[in-house]
C-alpha cells in the first residue's frame, strides 16, 4: 500500500465489511484484502479492534465470507506451480491472507457466544455438492447444511457429494506446508523435486547440514508461525482451571498428526533454530537501542510455538486409549549423546547471556534476550519427558551448572510480582533434578565459579561446595522474598529432602541456614498461624534426619550446630497450646518495650547470626506468614543458644522496626494457605527408590494427564486449610507426636550422656537409618492450567510491545487466562528523553535517525501478572 489513496480504499473496504448487507462470495470486493496492503503494519494499523468487533457483532456472515475467501485464496496460491512468482502468484497475496486472518482471529476467540459458531465453522467436516451433468461451480457446505434450491432428498444419482476436511484443518495443513515451501520459506536446491520439501532448516538434532536461507524467507516463516500461534491461542480466552480439560482443537489436531516426517521436520527445525542462535555474538554496542533484530523475533516465535506444542496435554475424548502428543513423544525419544550435547550447549548459551550482559563493562550495551524463561521451560520439558537426557545432564556434571543458573533466575526475580511464575518454575526444575541421587552426589564438588556471578546473587566471602551454595540460596529464597514464594515452600523443602541423604561436608554457613529454617518453622508464631504449617516442619525434620542417618561422619559441623541448639528440639517435644500462646504474648511485649531504641541496638554481627531479621516484611497480610515474618529469636525457640547458657528466658531479643507483630498472625485471624491460591503441581509423599521402581510404566515420575480422574495417585503432603482456623489442644495432639524427632533427640541424648562433651565419633546405635525417600510432584488439571498460563503469559508479553517484527496480536482483546496490568512508564532514557536534562539524548537520537537508522520507540510497557 504505497500511498494514502490506496490506504483509504482499504479502510473503506473495512467499513463496508460491517454493513448489514451480506456481500456475495464471488464479489471482486474480497480481492482487495489480499491485494491492497503492503505490510503487516498496514493491516494491524488500519484494521482496528473497533472495526473487527463491529463487523463481528453486526455482520458475522460477512466475517465468515472474508475468512473463507482468505483461506481459499491461500490454498489456491500454494497449489499454483508458479507460486511464489511475483506476477503470476505473488507471495505478497499469501502474506496478506495470513496477516488478516492473524488480525481477526483473536477477536473471534474472545467472544464466548461464538463458541458454537467457531466449532461449526472451523472444525465441522464440509461437503462439496455438485449436480451431476452440470458444469456449474461446486458449492461447499458444512456437514448437515443444505444449499438454497437443493434438497438432500433428491436421488444420489443426480448429485455428486465430496466430503472435505474441516476448514481449520485445511488452514493448518496449508500453513505447515508453507513453512517448508521452496522459494517462500526455504531455498531451492538441486535435490528439491517438490514445491513442499520437509527439510530441517538448520543443522543440529536430526540434521548435520544447515540449509541456506535469507532474511526474506525467515521473515516469511515468522509470519506463518505467528498465525499458527494465533490459531492455537484459544487458551488465552479460557479460565486457567478449564484450559487443560477443554483444550484447543487446533493444538489437538497438530500434536496428534500421524505423519512422522511432518512432526520430526517441524520439531527439529524449531528446536535447531532456537538453540543455534548465539545471542552473545559480537555486535555494535547499544545496537538494540536503534533497531529490533528480526532474527531474534524469528527465533522467539520458533521457541514459543515449539513449547506450545510440547506442553499441550491432549484432553481425553472418551476413547479407550488416550491420544499421544507426538511432538512430546519424539522429544522423549532422543538418545544420541551428540544431540544431548547440542541441546545443552544451546540452552546454556541462551541462559548465560543475561548474566553476561549484567556484568558488562558498558552497562546496557547489550540487551538480554527475552526468551530466557522460555528456554528454562524447554530445559524443564526435556528433563521431564526424556529420562536419558536427565541422566546425561547429571552424569556429565552439567547439572550443577544448570542448577546455578536456575538459582540465578529464581533469586533475580523473587521480589518481582510479574515474574513469580518464573520463580516457581525454577523451584520445580530444582526439584526435578533433585530426584536423581547422582545429582545430590555431584553437589559435593567445590564451587569455584561463584565470583563470576552477578553481585546481587553472589554470596560474600563464599567458600564451599555446590551443596553449600544451594542450601544458602534456598534459605535466601524462603526468607527474603517478602511472602511471594509461600506457595512453593513444599517444593523447596522437597528438594532439600531429596538431596539430604547425599550431602557431605556442609560448611558452617550453610549448616546455620538449615538450623535457622528449623528455628523459624518451629516458632509458635508460625506453627499456630495455620493448620497445615506443621507439615513444613515435618518435611524439614525429615531432611535433617536424612543428613544425620546417611552422612553423619561427613557432616561434623552440621551435627555440632544441632547439638549447640539442642534446646530448640527438646522444647518442641513439650510444646502445648498454652505455652505457645504465652510465648507469643511475651514476645509481643518485648517488642513493645524495645521498639523505641531497636534501631540503635541491632548489630550486623547479631543480625547475621540470627538469620534474616533485617529482611522481615510488613505484617499487612492475612495469609500464612512467610518465614521472613517469623522471629528467629523467641525464648526457647531462638537461634544460636549457647550450650552453656541457662538464662535464655531472661535474654532480651533484638528487634527491628520492620519486624512484624505476632499478634497480627494469631489464630484468630482468618488465614489461607498459599497452596490453595496457587494451583501448582501437587507434592506427593516421599517414596523409596524401590517403590518408585515399581510404579507402572504409564505413571512415570513426571507424567502429565489432563483428566480430572488422574488428579492424585498418592495422597498429597499438604492438606487443604480451613478458613478461620483456630488452634486447639486436640489439633496439636494430632500432629505433635508424629513429628520425626527421634533421630535428633537420640543424638542429643547420646551427646548429653557423653562425659567428654564431644559429639559421638559414629552414629549412635539407637538410630536406625531409614532408606532415602524420593519426593515427587504430581500434575493436576489445575496445575497444568497454571503451567499453560505461564507459557502464554511469556508469549503475550513478548508480542505486547509493538516493534519491528512484533505487531501486538492479542493487544486490546479480553484475555481471561491471566490478568494484564499496565505499569507506570519508566523515567528518562536515551530512547525516551524527557525534559531539558535529556535534550542531548534527544538530539543524538534525531541525528542517528537522519543517518538512515530508524529508532523504534516502544509505547508504555505493560505487565503480565502470573496466575
Amino acid at each position: 500500500m504505497g500511498n494514502s489513496d490506496s490506504k483509504l480504499v482499504f479502510k473503506q473496504g473495512i467499513f463496508k465489511l460491517s454493513e448489514p448487507r451480506a456481500i456475495p462470495a464471488d464479489d471482486i470486493y474480497w480481492t482487495g484484502f489480499w491485494k491492497l496492503p503492503e505490510s503487516v503494519e498496514d493491516v494491524f494499523s488500519l484494521f482496528s479492534p473497533v472495526d473487527i468487533r463491529r463487523a463481528r457483532d453486526n455482520s458475522l456472515s460477512n466475517v465468515e465470507t472474508l475468512l473463507n475467501a482468505l483461506i481459499s485464496r491461500l490454498v489456491e496460491l500454494i497449489r499454483l506451480p508458479a507460486f511464489p512468482d511475483l506476477d503470476l502468484a505473488p507471495s505478497k497475496e499469501a502474506l496478506n491472507c495470513i496477516r488478516i486472518i492473524t488480525r481477526v482471529l483473536p477477536f473471534l476467540y474472545e467472544a464466548d457466544h461464538l463458541d458454537s459458531w467457531e466449532d461449526k465453522f472451523f472444525w465441522q467436516r464440509r461437503k462439496k455438492v455438485q449436480k451431476a451433468g452440470t458444469g456449474g461451480k461446486p458449492e461447499v457446505l458444512f456437514e448437515g447444511s443444505t444449499s438454497d434450491g437443493f434438497e438432500e432428498k433428491e436421488e444420489a444419482a443426480e448429485v455428486r457429494v465430496e466430503y472435505l476436511k474441516p476448514l481449520g484443518e485445511e488452514l493448518i495443513d496449508t500453513l505447515i506446508d508453507l513453512l517448508f515451501y521452496i522459494n517462500f520459506t526455504i531455498l531451492s536446491t538441486e535435490r528439491s523435486k517438490k514445491k513442499v520439501t520437509y527439510a530441517i532448516w538448520h543443522k543440529g538434532v536430526g540434521c548435520n547440514v544447515s540449509m541456506q536461507s535469507s532474511k526474506e524467507m525467515e521473515n516469511n516463516r515468522s509470519e506463518v508461525l505467528r498465525l499458527l500461534l494465533t490459531l492455537c491461542s484459544k487458551s488465552l480466552y479460557m479460565p486457567a482451571h478449564t484450559v487443560s480439560i477443554k483444550g484447543a482443537k487446533a493444538l489437538t489436531y497438530i500434536t496428534t498428526c500421524p505423519d512422522k516426517q511432518i512432526v520430526l521436520s517441524l520439531l527439529c527445525s524449531q528446536l535447531n533454530t532456537a538453540l543455534r542462535y548465539n545471542p552473545s555474538a559480537w555486535r555494535v554496542p547499544y545496537d538494540h537501542v536503534l533497531y529490533q533484530d528480526p532474527k531474534q523475533v524469528h527465533v522467539s516465535y520458533c521457541l514459543q510455538f515449539l513449547l506450545v506444542l510440547l506442553l499441550y496435554p491432549i484432553p481425553e475424548n472418551g476413547l479407550d486409549l488416550p491420544q499421544k502428543n507426538f511432538f512430546r513423544h519424539f522429544l522423549g525419544r532422543l538418545h544420541r549423546p551428540q544431540d544431548f550435547e547440542f541441546l545443552v550447549d544451546g540452552m546454556l548459551r541462551t541462559l548465560n547471556q543475561p548474566l553476561q550482559t549484567s556484568s558488562s563493562y558498558l552497562p546496557g550495551s547489550q540487551k538480554a534476550v527475552k526468551w530466557a524463561p522460555e528456554m528454562l521451560m524447554l530445559f524443564w520439558e526435556a528433563l521431564q519427558c526424556n529420562k536419558r537426557f536427565r541422566s546425561y545432564i547429571i552424569d556429565s556434571e552439567r547439572g550443577t551448572e544448570f542448577a546455578v543458573l536456575v538459582l540465578f533466575y529464581a533469586l533475580e526475580y523473587r521480589n518481582d510480582a510479574a515474574r513469580q511464575g518464573v520463580v516457581r518454575m525454577c523451584v520445580f526444575i530444582l526439584q526435578t533434578l533433585s530426584t536423581e541421587p547422582s545429582f545430590g552426589k555431584s553437589l559435593n564438588r567445590a564451587f569455584l565459579g561463584q565470583e563470576s556471578l552477578p553481585l546481587d546473587v553472589r554470596i560474600p566471602d563464599f567458600s564451599g561446595t555446590y551443596a553449600d551454595y544451594l542450601m544458602m540460596s534456598i534459605h535466601t529464597l524462603m526468607t527474603t522474598s517478602k511472602g511471594k514464594v509461600d506457595a512453593i515452600y513444599p517444593a523447596l523443602l522437597a528438594t532439600i529432602n531429596n538431596l539430604a541423604p547425599y550431602l557431605q561436608h556442609l560448611n558452617e554457613k550453610s549448616s546455620i541456614r538449615l538450623i535457622q529454617l528449623f528455628t523459624s518453622m518451629s516458632a509458635p508464631s508460625f506453627l499456630l498461624a495455620n493448620e497445615t504449617n506443621y507439615t513444613f516442619l515435618q518435611s524439614l525434620l525429615e531432611a535433617i534426619n536424612a543428613i544425620i542417618e546417611h552422612q553423619y561422619s561427613n557432616n561434623r559441623i552440621f551435627v555440632q550446630m544441632i547439638l549447640k541448639t539442642r534446646r530448640k528440639f527438646e522444647a518442641l517435644r513439650s510444646l502445648t497450646l498454652e505455652s505457645g500462646q504465652e510465648e507469643l504474648e511475651r514476645l509481643k511485649q518485648r517488642r513493645k518495650d524495645s521498639s523505641v531504641n531497636a534501631e540503635g541496638i541491632r548489630s550486623p554481627t547479631r543480625s547475621l547470626r540470627n538469620g534474616s531479621l533485617e529482611n522481615v516484611r510488613s505484617p499487612q497480610n492475612t495469609r500464612t506468614p512467610s518465614l521472613s515474618n517469623v522471629p528467629e529469636e523467641d525464648g526457647t525457640f531462638s537461634i544460636g543458644d549457647d550450650e552453656d547458657t541457662d538464662d535464655d528466658d531472661e535474654r532480651e531479643p533484638l528487634a527491628t522496626p520492620a519486624q512484624s507483630s505476632p499478634s497480627n498472625h494469631t489464630s484468630q485471624t482468618p488465614s489461607r494457605s498459599s497452596s490453595i491460591d496457587e494451583p501448582l503441581p501437587t507434592q506427593l509423599k516421599g517414596m523409596s527408590e524401590k517403590a518408585r521402581g515399581k510404579m507402572p510404566a504409564s505413571q512415570s515420575s513426571f507424567s502429565r494427564h489432563s483428566s480430572s480422574t488422574s488428579l492424585n495417585s498418592h495422597p498429597a503432603t499438604i492438606m487443604s486449610p480451613t478458613v478461620g482456623f483456630s488452634p486447639s489442644p486436640h489439633w496439636i495432639d494430632s500432629w505433635l507426636p508424629t513429628l520425626p524427632l527421634h533421630t535428633t533427640l537420640t543424638l542429643i541424648d547420646s551427646y548429653s550422656n557423653n562425659t567428654t562433651g564431644v559429639p559421638p565419633e559414629s552414629l549412635p546405635s539407637a538410630i536406625d537409618p531409614t532408606p532415602p525417600r524420593v519426593h515427587l510432584f504430581s500434575w493436576t488439571p489445575l496445575s497444568l492450567g497454571w503451567y499453560e498460563s505461564l507459557l502464554w503469559g511469556f508469549i503475550f508479553a513478548s508480542e505486547m510491545v509493538v516493534q519491528k517484527g512484533t505487531v501486538g496480536v492479542w493487544n486490546g482483546t479480553n484475555i481471561r487466562l491471566f490478568r494484564v496490568e499496565q505499569m507506570a512508564t519508566s523515567g528518562p532514557s536515551l530512547m525516551k528523553p524527557m525534559g531539558a536534562v535529556d535534550a542531548v539524548g534527544s538530539n543524538l537520537v534525531q541525528r542517528i535517525g537522519r543517518m538512515g537508522v530508524k529508532a523504534e520507540v516502544a509505547p508504555p510497557k505493560g505487565s503480565v501478572r502470573d496466575v
